[in-house]
């Protein structure tokens, strides 16, 4: 039988599936009005060879069923290893602040973090970064947003570390469709992610290049500064090495601007103006105890006394399955298209002969 550490998880899952599904129907009932109005749809369907009438239904399933499978991982499944024992959701006592964690996914991101051309990426060190922090949050309650051109929460606050570091190491620059580097949004982002109601000592985690192109950071981390949440901020990328943008990660082809390679250069300065608003510190990347000082700079904030659930010692935790599923579907939906299939254009279903 399975079972859950966090079903309160399962409670959202029915109305966030009914919401989307709600838009995307009264998306589809507006497109067919819109339709009608250039004629009957009988003659112009002919005239669109690229449109397909089941490619958005495909991909609406894909959607909220990778949605379903992220809610079910949030909801922590495990089983028993002894069917024939009955357990109980253990609950422990611990000590630990809110952490919303805040990844700048830019294409700027996949350039080299060291002085070298084919260093590591930003993105991997950041990745190795946020892990290995996490490993010192066990009794933290942790979130994470992400951003590029616009912010996305990907985890509410949780106390589920594993959540967290699975979705971190999962994370690349593909999966938000507008680039930029709106840092101010994913500031305000994080801060309104937080229970305004929680006494929790609270902080921002944010990792980037630095390079800021939206809107005004240092005012969104002042904001944060006022509402007693902490922005401290880790700067990714060698400071003074102009490094260009590969179109991929480990791609040994690079953007273009005019003709030439677009370079990207870290602003530590902005960076370290940014934390300095939010009352936090600036901590570079790539320095050998950057992890420590995340840890030491953390520990400063008062931890507070809370109960959590925890999975039973003698189980299986189902999570990594549903996580691995909710990402295989919304991965094939990044590349499956609205439009018909090429080798479908010419095929007709449902024609009644």
């Amino acid at each position: 039988m399975i079972n859950f550490a966090n079903p309160i998880y399962l409670l959202y899952l029915v109305p966030v599936l009914l919401v989307l599904a709600a838009v995307y129907i009264r998306g589809r009932v507006i497109d067919h009005r819109n339709l009608r109005r250039f004629g009957r749809p009988d003659v112009i369907d002919p005239l669109m060879a690229d449109r397909s009438r089941y490619m958005p239904t495909i991909k609406i399933i894909l959607q909220l069923t990778g949605i379903t499978f992220v809610m079910i991982a949030a909801s922590r499944p495990y089983i028993h290893t002894n069917s024939d024992t009955t357990y109980q959701t253990e609950e422990e006592t611990v000590k630990g602040i809110e952490v919303m964690i805040c990844c700048d996914l830019s294409n700027s991101m996949l350039a080299s973090s060291t002085a070298d051309v084919k260093g590591i990426s930003r993105l991997q060190r950041a990745k190795y970064l946020l892990d290995k922090a996490l490993d010192n949050m066990s009794n933290d309650r942790v979130g994470l947003v992400v951003f590029a051109g616009n912010a996305y929460l990907q985890l509410p606050i949780s106390p589920d570390i594993q959540a967290a570091k699975m979705l971190i190491n999962g994370l690349s620059t593909g999966i938000i469709p507008f680039q930029g580097t709106a840092i101010g949004a994913a500031i305000d982002m994080s801060l309104n992610a937080f229970d305004p109601e929680s006494s929790f000592s609270k902080t921002i985690l944010l990792i980037t290049d630095g390079e800021n192109f939206e809107d005004d950071a240092i005012a969104a981390a002042k904001k944060a500064a006022e509402s007693d949440v902490q922005v401290n901020v880790i700067g990714i990328g060698s400071a003074g090495n102009p490094m260009p943008v590969p179109v991929a990660e480990g791609s040994d082809q690079y953007i273009e601007y005019n003709g030439s390679p677009a370079l990207t250069a870290p602003d530590a300065a902005a960076a370290a103006e940014i934390a300095k608003a939010g009352g936090g510190i600036y901590i570079p990347g790539g320095a050998s105890d950057a992890v420590s000082q995340i840890d030491t700079q953390l520990d400063k904030l008062a931890a507070k006394e809370y109960v959590r659930t925890a999975i039973p010692s003698d189980s299986t935790d189902l999570f990594p399955i549903a996580l691995a599923l909710a990402i295989l579907l919304l991965s094939i939906d990044i590349f499956v298209p609205y439009i018909k299939l090429k080798w479908l254009r010419n095929t007709k279903f449902f024609t009644g002969k």
